[in-house]
């Protein structure tokens, strides 16, 4: 649930809507151990689209990052991408997104 707590930015938070990265919402309900309440709860937060091209640009953000070298899992590049086609930042306390902010468009919170 790192992508939904945390601060690092210059940005207050309350300026921003709050919209889930589908792959986000898959992550959190796959814990066996959520709370059914919780799960509920985060059903009914509204999920960022998935625009047209969305996959061949989160292609192109993780072969941006490993050609520098630098760390880009497969969730973390979608959820960064999510962010990055809707200019929404992302919250989160999860340093491995700090080269998603350093070499794509991602703004964290």
């Amino acid at each position: 649930m790192d992508s939904l707590a945390g601060t690092r930015s210059r940005r207050h938070p309350a300026r921003h809507p709050v919209g889930l990265p589908p792959v986000v919402l898959s992550e959190i309900l796959s814990n066996p151990k959520l709370d059914p309440r919780v799960a509920r709860w985060i059903r009914e937060l509204p999920l960022l689209e998935v625009r047209p091209g969305y996959w061949e640009r989160a292609a192109a953000t993780r072969a941006t990052l490993l050609s520098h070298k630098l760390k880009a899992g497969l969730a973390d590049t979608l959820i960064s991408q999510s962010c990055i086609d809707h200019r929404t930042p992302l919250i989160t306390r999860d340093a491995d997104f700090r080269h998603f902010e350093d070499h794509a468009e991602l703004r964290l919170i």
